[in-house]
């Protein structure tokens, strides 16, 4: 036998030990029961690709139920804020808070905000 035909007869056996790696792997796990743990894995993956769309769907929802439209009671600019929050108005700078349903004036204690109705003076005939 030549030296050259031990190094012919190694390199083609390079393939086959790949496989037969393959093979001896599938063995062992099939054998010891670890396909719970490559399931586990997959169910892992599926559920880190599915996280980021359920989060922007679940923040989506979140958003549409929280945000109120309304008008600042005091200038009439369009206003949008989150419910039950203050904010202030970014025209006339009044100190406002978003209820339930509406943007409202935010009073310090004590004080009475009323509103003002105009009454003409006319003279009856």
């Amino acid at each position: 036998m030549r030296p050259n035909d031990f190094n012919r007869l190694q390199g083609s056996f390079a393939g086959l030990r790949f496989w037969l790696t393959v093979l001896l792997l599938v063995w062992l796990i099939s054998s010891v029961g670890f396909w719970w743990l490559i399931k586990s894995l997959f169910i892992f993956l599926g559920f880190l690709f599915l996280l980021p769309i359920i989060a922007v769907v679940g923040f989506r929802f979140w958003l549409q139920r929280s945000l109120i439209t309304d008008q600042c009671p005091v200038c009439g600019q369009n206003l949008v804020a989150i419910r039950n929050q203050q904010l202030q108005c970014p025209s006339c700078g009044e100190s406002l808070s978003a209820t339930n349903t509406t943007i409202r004036r935010t009073t310090p204690p004590g004080t009475v905000d009323v509103e003002v109705i105009d009454v003409s003076a006319t003279e009856p005939d």
